[in-house]
């Protein structure tokens, strides 16, 4: 709960143990003035030095004032002349309403004697006010067999003047019909009524138009008209009547809105809808026809605004009662306000600053205002107060008025407006109060720094990304307002590879969004480091960095590179050997393959992708090793084409392929021998496995048949070639190796170069080959004869058959070359194997 500070704010005032000792001692002496309503302010009222027996600089050496309460700030003391004065306009009709005679009374004091005077001043009315009717169109409803002579109650008019400057006559425009009659009621005021003086006829004028002019007896005169419509009707005799001509009723100030305090009511002797009554309010001059409400079918007079026993204490409402036809009738109700003690205490500011800078010191002056309390004794003792949890407070000022001052350092940040409740709580019972509102707004000066949300931050770019294309969005808040808290961007200037900064990323200095300028490459640099400066408009401005790393990731956008085998420039395919001995996982050869890329994107997979033998070898998933599936077979072609995938896990996957061309032999003589019986053909790539499956098909179907005929064939194969060997005496191997070596020079640098040693790296594409000293093409040789001459020759049929096999085979083998690299005086050499 807060804590309330309570200052004493009604100065002035007189305490009530010093009034009581004041009229203890004072003499009763009455004092008159009369002075007419409309005096400008500051015109004399009565000489009260001299009615005092005092001269006029005596009135300030003895202290003389006014002490009275109410209506006092209507006069003034002129200490110069010693004269009573008005101190503002004095209106009568506002002091005293219709009352004849109006007295203002006030008091005044002799301090140095504690004397009380009483002065009494007439306010006399003067002619300002023209009598005004409640309506300016009345409409009069009349029965064409209403006889001469009968009479219609007009509405009357209202004139806020009194005595002879009152209402005094009607007068009726000049008619045929109608004529006027006044009659003075009860309460001394003059009501027209509207007399038939000759028959009427509704067919020959339906309606007849009147003036009534209402005149005072001021001067000059003032007078006001209302415009009278009479419709001529059937027949309504008899109007309403009221029960009473005046209705009196008192009701308390604090009297809820929508309380039923009368309830009015007149009789028709007509019947059916001639005695239809309805009941009105007369609309007059002033505030009364605004506070009460008149039920037109029930009668009732309801409060529909606040009264006020300040304000008035008592009002006047005309009321009537109109039949179906109508016909009216006139009443009067007066309502008595009772006084309470309602009024709250007012406060009233004076002067305020509605913006104060965050900066300013203690005690810097917000707002000035004053109090006061329209009720007197213990409900006029006022106290201020604000709650203790704001840094201001409240200072004791001149006279009623006191001030609001800050009480502590402001923080626009931390609260940038105020809404102040000042409370004014007099002493009542229950005590009332009043509260006043400060809307305060702390101006902002240029304190805080942009501060980023962190220190550095780091974001992640594809690389190939777009030129253009935003990176990232670095946001700076400051907490201060308008300039101050305007947040430009910009880049720290840098270097990246010899290029400046400013050539691959730019910043939005408004939005503080990054863009790139250049599309990126991994295999170039993988990060970016910038820095990233936030300033703010105010003067001096202030600003604050954060760092920015930004990672390229990598995309798959390089194809596997193949390093071994490397493809021959001069057109022609390596070969690879593999002997006709190997078994099953015999590795042959390794591909190897490199990719610029990284993480998934490099990773490697090896595959067959086709071979002319289908299931001799396998080609090693993730290690690129080329082996045998199988054991090799006779029937197994001396040349096999190879090709091989090397293919990366990117998305898209990339891929690539070499061709490996594998040369099927025991032995190096045997690749010679097998060379010999090669012919040129063009269709050796064109013969598929029909064949084969044909033959063998035909062998399965066969074999119980011939396999008595093919021994027999066999035997007698190697008698006979035994037979031709001890014939010939060896000189037939010149023949036998011309026909069988054909081509023999053409691959003997293939035989020297065959046998080397490879050395390869992942990440160097050259391979380093040692060639040994002796010269194996004459080995070769002398090892192709030793071959030839032990070798036994079959039988002719088994020759036949095995000579058709080996050039179904071998009949389009070609050697190719292999592209050999070697270290010669520190240069690349190809050489031609």
């Amino acid at each position: 709960m807060a804590v309330l500070q309570k200052l004493p704010c009604s100065a002035g005032l007189v305490p009530l143990h010093l009034l009581l000792a004041v009229l203890w001692v004072a003499t009763a002496k009455h004092i008159r003035y009369s002075v007419p309503e409309e005096l400008e302010k500051g015109s004399l009222v009565g000489d009260i030095a001299k009615d005092l027996g005092l001269e006029p600089r005596e009135l300030v050496e003895r202290g003389v004032r006014i002490v009275s309460r109410g209506r006092a700030q209507l006069f003034a003391l002129n200490a110069r002349s010693g004269s009573l004065v008005t101190a503002s306009r004095v209106d009568r009709e506002e002091l005293c309403a219709q009352s004849l005679r109006c007295l203002v009374t006030l008091n005044i004091l002799l301090e140095d004697k504690l004397t009380i005077y009483s002065v009494e001043v007439e306010i006399k009315d003067v002619n300002d006010n023209a009598p005004r009717f409640g309506s300016e169109e009345l409409e009069i409803k009349i029965s064409e067999t209403t006889t001469p002579g009968f009479r219609i109650p007009l509405k009357s008019a209202h004139d806020a003047d009194v005595g002879e400057n009152t209402l005094r006559k009607y007068e009726l425009n000049q008619n045929d019909h109608f004529s006027l009659d006044v009659r003075s009621g009860a309460d001394g005021n003059k009501y027209p009524e509207l007399v038939l003086e000759r028959p009427l006829d509704r067919e020959q004028e339906a309606a007849h138009h009147l003036l009534l002019v209402a005149s005072d007896g001021g001067d000059p005169v003032l007078s006001g008209t209302s415009r009278i419509l009479v419709n001529v009707l059937d027949v309504n005799d008899n109007a309403p009547v009221f029960t009473q001509p005046e209705y009196r009723v008192s009701v308390a100030e604090n009297v809820a809105v929508g309380t039923r305090i009368l309830t009015v009511s007149a009789r028709d002797a007509d019947d059916g809808y001639n005695a239809q009554v309805a009941y009105f309010q007369e609309k007059t001059p002033g505030e009364t026809s605004r506070v009460f409400e008149l039920q037109s079918t029930s009668g009732d007079l309801i409060v529909v605004k606040r009264l006020d026993y300040e304000d008035a204490k008592f009002h006047e409402i005309d009321i009537e009662a109109q039949d179906g036809p109508g016909l009216v009738s006139r009443a009067k109700v007066i309502v008595t306000v009772l006084d309470v003690n309602d009024n709250a205490p007012e406060l009233h500011v004076t002067s305020a600053v509605s913006s104060v800078a965050e900066d300013s010191p203690p005690g810097t002056v917000i707002a000035l205002f004053n109090v006061q309390d329209r009720d007197s004794g213990q409900n006029a003792f006022v106290t201020c107060s604000l709650p203790e949890n704001l840094p201001f407070k409240l200072e004791k000022s001149v006279d009623d008025y006191q001030r609001l001052v800050t009480s502590g350092a402001l923080d626009r940040e931390r609260v940038a407006f105020y809404n102040i409740t000042l409370t004014a709580r007099d002493a009542g019972d229950p005590p009332l109060s009043k509260d006043a509102h400060i809307w305060l707004t702390v101006a902002d000066i240029n304190d805080n720094a942009p501060a980023f949300g962190r220190l550095s931050y780091s974001t992640y770019v594809h690389e190939n990304n777009p030129r253009g294309a935003s990176i990232f969005s670095m946001i700076a808040q400051d907490p201060d307002s308008d300039d101050n808290a305007q947040v430009t961007y910009s880049l720290t200037e840098d270097t990246i590879l010899g290029a400046p900064l400013s050539s691959y990323v730019s910043i939005n200095s408004d939005t503080g969004v990054l863009y790139a300028l250049r599309s990126f490459d991994y295999e170039q640099f993988r990060d970016l480091q910038l820095w990233v400066t936030a300033s703010d408009s105010g003067d001096p401005p202030l600003s604050s960095n954060a760092s920015l790393t930004i990672f390229v990731l990598d995309q798959n956008d390089n194809a596997p590179e193949i390093l071994y085998p490397t493809l021959p420039t001069d057109g022609s395919t390596g070969v690879e050997l593999a002997p006709r001995s190997a078994e099953p996982g015999y590795l042959v050869t390794k591909v190897v393959a490199v990719d610029r890329d990284s993480g998934q994107n490099a990773w490697l997979s090896y595959r067959l992708l086709k071979a002319s033998e289908p299931g001799l070898f396998s080609v090693g998933l993730h290690t690129g090793e080329v082996r045998t599936a199988r054991a090799l077979l006779d029937r197994d072609a001396l040349k096999q084409s190879l090709v091989v995938a090397v293919q990366d896990h990117g998305q898209p996957p990339l891929s690539a392929t070499v061709t490996l061309t594998v040369a099927v032999a025991d032995s190096i003589p045997a690749v010679l021998a097998d060379l010999g019986s090669l012919k040129p053909s063009v269709e050796a790539d064109e013969a598929d496995l029909t064949l084969y499956l044909v033959v063998a098909v035909a062998t399965v179907s066969c074999v119980f048949l011939a396999f008595v005929i093919v021994l027999l064939a066999l035997r007698l194969r190697r008698w006979h070639k035994s037979r031709l060997l001890q014939a010939s005496g060896g000189g037939g191997l010149s023949g036998v190796a011309a026909s069988h070596l054909v081509g023999v020079d053409g691959v003997r640098a293939f035989l020297q170069t065959y046998s080397h040693e490879v050395s390869l790296t992942a990440d160097s594409r050259r391979s380093h080959l040692i060639f040994p000293q002796p010269n194996y093409a004459d080995t070769l040789l002398s090892m192709s004869q030793e071959s030839c001459g032990k070798k036994d020759f079959p039988s002719t049929p088994q020759s036949l058959v095995e000579d058709k096999n080996d050039t179904i085979s071998q009949v389009n083998f070609l050697f190719s070359i292999f592209v050999c690299e070697g270290a010669v005086n520190g240069e690349a050499s190809e050489r031609r194997c």
